[in-house]
């Protein structure tokens, strides 16, 4: 019982928070990078950590960052281990998901979530999130902003761009790759840097950093279709 009115707390600070304005200039905002691990891609996959940075005045907040390892109902796979470096005897006796997500919506209350490949954040925090009846905001993705930002300084797009190209691209030391805390520190400082660049271009606010995917597919449309 005390878990479950844990649980319904979190969601309830979660759900009432205020949603950040559109048009707030983006370091008037405030934003939370989030990384998961997970045992794989497909569906019946699970989270077995969670690593979030939040980010205030275009700084880094180490002091609320949250990381949590999660119990999964089934062992991980061994492509997952080789990854990951999670084993079954690691996450034998952390807590369940649940928990490790109330951590996580405690982190993210009233910020902007920054992902980087915001497809599988998407998917799999969308799944729990639905499950309490909460929704997701509208995030921002590092890998569309940098896309863009390659895009605007080069005039190529690049197909794709993976977080540690994306780090090295920005001169920036990576931190340790595939931990959940470690990615999302990552995420969140080359964030920081993406929104600044393209702030000295344009101002940049948390609508149009949200709008940078809409603006890369337009950007597709008007290259390769008729004109």
């Amino acid at each position: 019982m005390r878990l479950s009115l844990k649980r319904t707390e979190a969601g309830g600070r979660y759900a009432q928070a205020t949603a950040v304005d559109r048009d707030t200039p983006w370091r008037q905002a405030e934003w939370c990078a989030v990384d998961l691990e997970l045992t794989g891609l497909q569906r019946s996959d699970e989270i077995i950590a969670i690593g979030a940075v939040p980010i205030r005045d275009g700084a880094l907040i180490l002091g609320e960052a949250m990381y949590s390892l999660a119990r999964p109902e089934n062992p991980p796979k061994h492509a997952s281990i080789l990854v990951h470096k999670l084993r079954s005897v690691d996450l034998r006796e952390a807590p369940p998901l649940d928990d490790a997500i109330d951590q996580l919506l405690e982190t993210l209350s009233g910020r902007v979530p920054v992902f980087h490949t915001a497809m599988v954040e998407r998917a799999f925090l969308g799944k729990e999130l639905r499950r309490r009846r909460l929704r997701l905001p509208e995030d921002v993705d590092t890998e569309v902003l940098g896309r863009l930002w390659l895009r605007r300084r080069d005039g190529v797009t690049p197909g794709g761009l993976p977080l540690a190209r994306l780090a090295a691209v920005l001169g920036q030391p990576g931190e340790d790759p595939h931990h959940a805390l470690g990615d999302a520190l990552t995420t969140a400082k080359a964030f920081i840097a993406l929104a600044s660049h393209l702030d000295a271009e344009t101002p940049q606010t948390v609508g149009s950093l949200q709008a940078a995917e809409r603006e890369l597919d337009a950007g597709k449309i008007r290259r390769f279709g008729p004109g």
